[in-house]
């Protein structure tokens, strides 16, 4: 497994997402939740996948407390975030983070991150309480989660010590973040973590003529329209994919953590699944093949 490293952090360029860990609208079942999520999770760090990603919201509480479970006994192993969701008020982040510890079962969050701007509160009256956590030393990082630009900026600047990283939508699909996001990150040695890097499947080349059966098929990507004008690029995913002996889910993968300064955090169904994400962090695309899909993307 490669790593990154950056702002006194080493993660892996591949890390695991958890949201479909204890949140029921994946339709993943209680048999999931229960057994293999906890053997995907050990899975991961045995592969030396380090970055685990959860958040209070998901499930709500469930899955950090899954997570929590699966790391006992390799929690050194692990470099764990979660992330608060911007509800009740800046004196609750406090409380709340020692809560997320407990569910994890440490005595230590690697990054604490808010999960969206909030739309009540300046990070003048968040980012400050961060910094406790910080200086009391429950929490080892502080990052964002769903920011623009300016809204990390102003959170940098409110904690008044570097924001590691900013949490975004970023994808062949979705390339907003490498306009200013990424770009500053690079300059300024933090770290973009890359959520649903595989537009929650679409660039798996397993929806090319049908939408999926659960929650995501009211998600506009997999409409017929986004599929058919899609189509070109998940062929070169699937041409590509045949050079390197690999599937076009690693391939769009790897076109995201040859990135300088960026991760991903994609989730995870089944142990093969892992195991295939693990790879394509040591998948190296050519000038040409990273080209050509930066035009079909565009």
């Amino acid at each position: 497994m490669r790593y990154l490293e950056a702002g006194g952090a080493r993660v892996s360029v591949i890390g695991l997402g958890t949201w479909q860990f204890g949140s029921r609208e994946w339709g993943y079942g209680r048999d999931y939740a229960r057994g293999e999520a906890v053997k995907i999770l050990h899975r991961a760090l045995d592969l030396g996948i380090n970055l685990i990603d959860t958040a209070e919201i998901y499930g709500p509480w469930r899955s950090e407390r899954i997570v929590g479970q699966a790391l006992q006994g390799r929690r050194d192993d692990a470099f764990v975030a979660t992330k608060i969701f911007p509800v009740g008020l800046p004196f609750m982040t406090g409380w709340r983070a020692r809560a997320s510890a407990r569910r994890l079962q440490t005595d230590v969050i690697d990054l604490y991150q808010l999960h969206w701007p909030s739309a009540l509160f300046p990070p003048r009256a968040t980012m400050p309480r961060f910094r406790r956590l910080i200086e009391t030393g429950l929490v080892k990082h502080a990052g964002v989660s769903n920011h623009s630009l300016r809204q990390w900026q102003e959170c940098d600047d409110a904690l008044g010590r570097p924001v590691l990283s900013n949490q975004v939508r970023f994808s062949l699909i979705h390339r907003g973040p490498e306009r200013e996001v990424l770009p500053w990150a690079q300059r300024n040695d933090r770290v973009v973590i890359a959520y649903s890097p595989l537009a929650q499947g679409a660039l798996s080349g397993a929806y090319r003529d049908r939408a999926p059966s659960n929650f995501r098929r009211f998600n506009s990507d997999f409409g017929a329209g986004s599929r058919a004008q899609r189509e070109p690029l998940i062929a070169a995913l699937v041409d590509i994919a045949k050079r390197h002996d690999a599937t076009a889910s690693q391939i769009a993968l790897a076109w995201l953590v040859n990135k300088p300064n960026v991760v991903a955090i994609p989730g995870a169904s089944s142990m093969k699944q892992l195991e295939d994400n693990a790879k394509a962090g040591d998948i190296v695309l050519t000038d040409d093949q990273v080209a050509e899909l930066d035009r079909l993307s565009a």
